[in-house]
């Protein structure tokens, strides 16, 4: 995902495209990691200094509800990056303490759980946490 193609579903969804929902966009296209709301609305505020943080936590769920955003849970808190692109399926090692992430095309979901019987799978999540090499110690 691109900061073009997060705009035009944005618009083929019905929704306003603004100067704020580009620079949040934006903002996750130049980290390349997992933010929290309150970095992005510190990100934002340098912009937009009387913005809110309910306006951001409510277009990061936005954003995560029409697959711009991917979310996880770090140091206890939801955290978002921007959702690969249509690529093949794949999952991420996630470093803890500064949100980076690795693509890892292994899936384990087929050796851990094959197919089930009388259950059809439409989705999974499967995330390795850790540190990558610059936050190892």
């Amino acid at each position: 995902m691109n900061v073009e193609m997060a705009l035009q579903r944005l618009k083929d969804r019905g929704y306003k495209f603004t100067d704020k929902r580009e620079k949040l966009v934006s903002i996750f296209a130049q980290e390349k990691r997992y933010l929290s709301a309150k970095e992005v609305l510190e990100r934002m505020q340098e912009d937009f200094p009387n913005l809110s943080f309910d306006t951001i936590y409510r277009n990061l769920s936005l954003f995560e509800e029409l697959g711009i955003l991917e979310e996880t849970e770090l140091k206890g808190e939801k955290q978002f990056r921007l959702a690969c692109s249509g690529e093949e399926h794949h999952h991420h090692l996630i470093c803890t303490r500064c949100g980076t992430t690795k693509k890892i095309s292994l899936c384990p979901m087929n050796a851990v759980l094959g197919s089930p019987e009388g259950f059809y799978i439409t989705g999974h999540k499967f995330e390795i946490y850790g540190f990558c090499e610059n936050c190892y110690e």
